[in-house]
């Protein structure tokens, strides 16, 4: 009797304890959050912009998340930014925007993120760099190469956007000129504007007390590398804007042409094409050329200059027919040109010119030539010829894989 008054007892209490555990369990409910952050690597970016996107969602079960709950991007110049640095709201899934008043030159750090009641969650950092100011129009720049003192000058089109690469002209001047009054007489800043590109006018070395492209010929003695220096700017400039690497063109008068044809020889998978006015080969040039594709050229010379003689002369001047049947045996050009007579628009000057053209190389290259009767050493702009439109012309048709369109 006692024994099942015991037992009755007993099933109560366990009765009851199974009772309040359930109970309990019931009551107990916990909140599964589980965000899932990415951030994409960063686009468009500028001296002041760029364009960060990303991806947040999250799984959210049993979680009561009140209102002023926060979600997009944190961005610093330190690394691991988080809420208390620079704080983007975007809301959505796939989420971006557009990122302003960026300072220049400067790296940042930005991770996508959500912040609420439960706690700050970030996605993975991404790095980028914003680009150096733009400084359109004519900059000019010193700096130091090899022992010494070098400067140079820039032209930034005002059509020019980092987002789209730009052709680049290098523009070399003569024996004893200068870049400044290159840049004036050329008038490629006006063509540049038309046509997007960017200039570069570099200055010779000192030789002899006198500024010089080291090309051979009468340069021989000089220890300047000219090579090395346009690699080092092309390096330089690609740093500072956003250069189309298949569109590097170069071009100059007299020993600046020498120069053309010395980066043809030596720098054929640099250049897209080369453009002498006025100048030839040196016999070094000449002698040493071993270029590695075919390489557009065009030549535009005088017959009566009195610098660079048209016929060559043995010691350091290559004659110009020799100049051009070099090129286009190189490009596997036909050796039997096209001749054709251009107007003869003044009279009076004594000028007429032949456009002469070698076709039908590697890839659509050609060798072209204006040979100007009467012409003397100049950079030619008349009635008959202008030097610089017909050199962008040239240029304008080439990249390195051959015929542009």
């Amino acid at each position: 009797m006692v024994n099942s008054q015991l037992m009755r007892t007993l099933l109560y209490l366990f009765s009851v304890f199974l009772f309040f555990s359930c109970a309990n369990n019931d009551a107990v409910v916990s909140c599964v959050f589980s965000p899932d952050l990415e951030t994409f690597e960063v686009t468009y970016i500028s001296s002041s912009s760029a364009i960060l996107t990303g991806r947040i969602s999250f799984n959210a079960e049993n979680c009561n998340i009140p209102p002023g709950a926060q979600q997009g991007f944190v961005y610093s110049t330190s690394s691991l930014p988080s809420i208390e640095d620079n704080l983007i709201a975007v809301y959505g899934t796939d989420v971006g925007v557009n990122l302003d008043n960026l300072e220049p030159n400067t790296t940042y750090y930005v991770r996508t993120f959500i912040a609420n009641s439960l706690g700050e969650y970030y996605g993975n950092e991404v790095l980028f760099v914003t680009s150096n100011a733009i400084n359109y129009g004519i900059s000019t720049y010193e700096t130091s190469f090899q022992g010494l003192d070098r400067d140079y000058i820039v032209y930034i089109p005002e059509n020019y956007t980092p987002e789209h690469p730009s052709p680049l002209l290098f523009v070399y001047h003569g024996f004893g000129g200068n870049n400044n009054l290159t840049m004036n007489y050329t008038g490629f800043n006006e063509i540049a504007n038309q046509n997007n590109f960017i200039v570069v006018y570099p200055q010779g070395s000192n030789f002899i007390g006198v500024p010089h492209w080291n090309v051979g010929g009468w340069t021989l003695g000089s220890t300047t590398d000219d090579i090395a220096f346009t690699e080092y700017l092309i390096n330089t400039i690609s740093d500072q804007y956003s250069i189309n690497n298949d569109r590097v063109y170069a071009t100059g008068m007299s020993n600046g042409g020498f120069m053309s044809f010395l980066l043809a020889c030596q720098m054929s998978d640099t250049f897209a094409a080369v453009a002498s006015v006025t100048g030839s080969m040196t016999t070094e040039t000449y002698e040493q050329c071993t270029p590695l594709r075919e390489l557009p050229v065009l030549q535009i010379h005088g017959t009566i200059d009195p610098i660079v003689p048209y016929a060559g002369v043995q010691a350091w001047n290559t004659p110009i027919d020799e100049v051009l049947t070099y090129w286009a045996t190189n490009n596997e050009c036909n050796l039997t040109p096209q001749i054709i007579s251009l107007e003869d628009i003044d009279p009076d000057n004594n000028i007429r010119v032949d456009e002469i053209t070698y076709d039908g190389g590697t890839n659509a290259s050609v060798v072209k030539h204006y040979k100007v009767y009467g012409g003397g050493h100049d950079w030619f702009d008349n009635a008959e010829i202008s030097a610089s439109e017909l050199v962008w012309e040239f240029f304008s048709n080439y990249d390195l894989n051959g015929l542009i369109n």
